[in-house]
């Protein structure tokens, strides 16, 4: 297989070890805010921009709270959390400086802007992405295809042509509806469907096979 002409990372999952952080700070707001937390919100929200993920909190959590006050409170406490520990999954400040060393690299996560900027400053990375994208600044959260799409753009390459990054059900369908070659390395905590997982160039154990991957 010819190597891609640059590599689109995920966040949540792929570098960070989050998608239970995030869970619990929405968690949190609901029960503070007086709202019902639902047993299948986790998966439900998954993969959602940040406009999504606070319009479902208050419609079908029933927080008593305009999605932009649900969104900022989250953000706080994710913010709060990753400045006392930033939950790195194994091997990601090497894989990424490693990728970086031979391809032009970019993200493409569900995260807030102002979450992944402080998440790649505090890992000291910021320099060696040629292109950040959180899905609140596209029409349409994963599994639309229109946060890789972009981050494409914004690198300058085919996205036929390059390679995700990716770790849940959503984000492969979105990274693979995109046109991109799609490199899984499955959830611990919420593996992806196999349907989704079909849909995979290659399947990898961790972050430490990506060299030869990439």
């Amino acid at each position: 297989m010819t190597p891609p002409d640059a590599v689109i990372f995920d966040l949540d999952g792929v570098l960070l070890d989050s998608e239970q952080r995030w869970n619990e700070a929405k968690a949190a707001l609901v029960k503070e805010a007086g709202g019902r937390w639902r047993d299948d919100a986790p998966t439900a929200m998954m993969g959602m921009s940040s406009p999504e993920w606070s319009a479902y909190m208050r419609d079908e959590l029933d927080v008593p709270l305009d999605a932009g006050a649900i969104n900022r409170e989250v953000v706080r406490l994710m913010e709060e959390g990753y400045a006392r520990r930033l939950p790195l999954l194994p091997g990601a400040r090497e894989a990424v400086e490693r990728v970086a060393a031979r391809l032009p690299i970019g993200l493409a996560s569900s995260s807030n802007r102002e979450v992944i900027d402080l998440v790649l400053e505090r890992m000291g990375v910021a320099s060696l992405f040629a292109a950040t994208v959180s899905s609140e600044e596209v029409g349409r959260g994963k599994p639309a295809p229109d946060v890789y799409l972009e981050a494409a753009r914004r690198m300058g390459v085919d996205p036929r042509e390059a390679a995700a990054v990716e770790d849940s059900a959503n984000g492969i369908r979105s990274a693979h509806a995109a046109g991109l070659r799609v490199y899984a390395i499955p959830n611990a905590h919420f593996p992806p469907a196999p349907d989704a997982l079909a849909l995979a160039d290659e399947v990898l154990p961790d972050l430490d096979a990506l060299f030869a991957a990439a």
